[in-house]
């Protein structure tokens, strides 16, 4: 009996249910296809898919002479790197399970993680991580043995345990040719089932855990997410944020690897935007902040431009904020709206497009953290198709999406494939599907308290789907709170509305009970000191920036124009920012103010700076305060600063309408 379309589709894809198997596939059916790019002094270098395979399986073969077996878990760590990408796929092939760590955390941090997960072996990028290695190995030998990809800086470094993947390759050829056919059924014995990978949450109450997913798991959630999105092996994606990401362990590793399109790997974080021109992109994820910071370079450029270059682009910016989403999401608009707006496409909209490098996208997510509707609304206009995504390393990402069409700036979309989602009693969301992590690593207790028996998962976030069927997330569950007067106190909610002005880096709100709300605030020292440096406004650094009037006086329209906003809000109208003051320095993953996600650490905030927090409630103008502070070299230092404090214009609340 002949087999349907469907049902040859369904078994292409039971059979192809790992990554050593797609990585094999591809090496067979498009082997000349370029599979992964990385520009490297200047110039772009290319590895087609067959030639991926073959140094997947030299390394693979090489950290099997050094002992590497199945079960073992890989320390990944470093920049996005094709030989670092190439890593994870080897210790699969072997049925072993890479563990990829923030590349820019201290060695404390990264030996949490390789105790907790039980590593024996990490391949790192160069010789900064190399030396966190070495630092980790002084009070624990439990790494073995530490591969690194960069040679600069190590040529020196004389250990036994050291050595290069051009040696491990080298070593893993000789391995393949006295053991042929090795390779091949250590990547055929890897099952569905079994675990493809160990990914650590971001810790914002304590400890990472360690999020265990299957190949089942991580395959068919990205699968789903082809399907839904309609992405093809022409597929371009640049792969810029870190690998310890659950985001960058879907989008540029799983997606390619089932779709089989190419992933670009930026020279290094200060050429993204360069890269990411040349590149030009059609599928691309970028969280708010990244939006944020290029409209503002888009803006600080037109400031300098000609009068007439200005007039043109406010004027065409006014059509696209007109019809530009309606075009974008094929609804009718006037045939005179639709040729200014071709005209707009000519004049500036592509050229726009060009220079941001998003000319060729098809896709653009963002998720994260709440993106501002002006800037959303923004990038529509233009004709991009940008659109919002509600996901968790628990859920390997893909929980609710916004479908072409139905893109709202204050909501996260609709369930993704195969994906359930209720709400609880107290309003926390809790969600099941494919995706649905298969536990926390030696952690029961916290895999009972996230995970049901019947596998619906508590997201820890509070929400409810609005009339038109999309999720609204509020804020996270546990920090919505109430003030004396009974009134809902939602932090990251209001935090999230200061974050849409650019000039605002990062806000913390307090007020769970309390009589009011009270917020600090980090300004973006970028967007902060251009406009200071337009005005004739000198200043030596941030401590100096930070504290000027002028400056407070900017802050404090943003704050005045959030409580503004706040007032229309029949449940929140009353949360209102009574009192708020701009920090003396920047938070600091560095110094455990955020997580390497950058995540506020809210409990250790109020614990830090608990002077400044009795002062916002009480009547002080001012509060002098020391913090001791982490340098990148590792020495600590203090500093002092007399914080200003300010209050906030308080708006009368407008009643719902009845």
């Amino acid at each position: 009996m002949s087999l349907s379309p469907d049902q040859t589709q369904a078994a292409a894809a039971e059979a192809l249910n790992t990554f050593p198997r797609l990585l094999l596939h591809h090496a067979r059916v498009r082997g000349d296809k370029i599979a992964m790019r990385e520009k490297d002094l200047g110039i772009w270098q290319a590895w087609n898919w067959q030639q991926v395979a073959e140094e997947v399986k030299a390394l693979a073969c090489g950290l099997a002479a050094l002992g590497f077996k199945r079960g073992e878990k890989l320390a990944i760590i470093g920049d996005n790197r094709p030989h670092l990408y190439m890593g994870m796929a080897a210790a699969q092939c072997l049925g072993g399970i890479p563990v990829p760590l923030y590349q820019d955390s201290i060695a404390k941090e990264m030996a949490f993680v390789i105790d907790n997960a039980d590593v024996h072996f990490a391949l790192v990028e160069d010789q900064e991580q190399v030396d966190k290695m070495l630092e980790i190995r002084k009070v624990n030998e439990s790494i073995r043995q530490v591969v690194f990809d960069d040679p600069r800086g190590l040529r020196h470094y004389d250990y036994p345990f050291l050595q290069s993947i051009a040696t491990i390759q080298e070593l893993g050829r000789e391995y393949d040719r006295t053991h042929p056919g090795f390779f091949e059924k250590q990547a055929e014995a890897v099952h569905g089932d079994d675990i493809a990978i160990m990914l650590y949450t971001s810790g914002t109450t304590g400890n990472p855990k360690g999020v265990v997913l299957t190949y089942d798991n991580v395959i068919i959630t990205a699968r789903n997410g082809i399907i839904r999105e309609r992405l093809t092996e022409n597929e371009e994606v640049l792969a810029y944020l870190p690998m310890a990401w659950v985001g960058d362990n879907l989008f540029s590793y799983a997606q390619s690897l089932i779709a089989g399109f190419t992933v670009n790997c930026p020279e290094s974080g200060a050429t993204i935007l360069t890269d990411l021109r040349e590149i030009g992109p059609t599928y691309y994820f970028a969280p708010p902040r990244v939006y944020e910071n290029m409209l503002t370079q888009v803006m600080i450029r037109m400031e300098d431009a000609s009068k007439l270059k200005q007039r043109i682009f406010h004027y065409f910016m006014d059509v696209a904020k007109r019809v530009g989403t309606r075009i974008l999401d094929g609804k009718q608009v006037k045939p005179g709206e639709k040729l200014l707006y071709m005209l707009g496409n000519f004049l500036v909209y592509g050229p726009l497009r060009d220079v941001l490098g998003l000319n060729r996208i098809r896709l653009a997510y963002t998720a994260g953290e709440a993106i501002g509707p002006e800037i959303f609304d923004f990038y529509r206009s233009l004709g991009i198709n940008i659109k919002q995504l509600y996901g968790q390393t628990e859920g390997m990402v893909f929980i609710c999406v916004q479908p072409d069409g139905e893109v709202y700036a204050d909501t996260v979309g609709t369930p993704a494939i195969d994906v359930e989602i209720r709400i609880d009693d107290n309003g926390e969301v809790l969600y099941r599907g494919p995706g649905v992590f298969h536990s926390y690593y030696k952690n029961p207790e916290a895999t009972a308290s996230t995970k049901t028996a019947d596998g619906w998962v508590y997201t820890g976030d509070a929400g409810y789907f609005a009339e038109n069927g999309h999720l609204k997330i509020i804020d996270r569950a546990k920090d919505v709170g109430k003030l004396l007067d009974g009134t809902m106190f939602a932090p990251k909610y209001i935090e999230n509305k200061l974050k849409f002005f650019s000039f605002i880096k990062e806000a913390v709100a307090f007020g769970d009970k309390r009589e009011s709300t009270c917020i600090f605030i980090n300004i973006d020292l970028e967007a902060v000191g251009n406009w200071a440096e337009r005005r004739h406004l000198a200043y030596s650094g941030y401590i100096d920036l930070a504290a000027q009037p002028a400056v407070y006086d900017l802050i404090q329209e943003c704050v005045d124009k959030v409580n503004e906003d706040l007032s229309r809000d029949p449940l929140l109208s009353k949360s209102q920012i009574k009192r708020f003051l701009i920090l003396h320095k920047e938070l600091d993953a560095d110094d455990g103010e955020l997580t390497r996600t950058r995540k506020v650490r809210r409990s250790f905030i109020a614990e830090r700076y608990a002077p400044l927090v009795d002062a916002l409630y009480s009547n002080a103008t001012e509060c002098h305060i020391e913090t001791e502070v982490k340098f990148e070299d590792g020495r600590t230092g203090k500093l002092a600063a007399d914080v200003t404090i300010r209050d906030a214009r308080q708006f009368t609340p407008i009643a719902k309408a009845s």
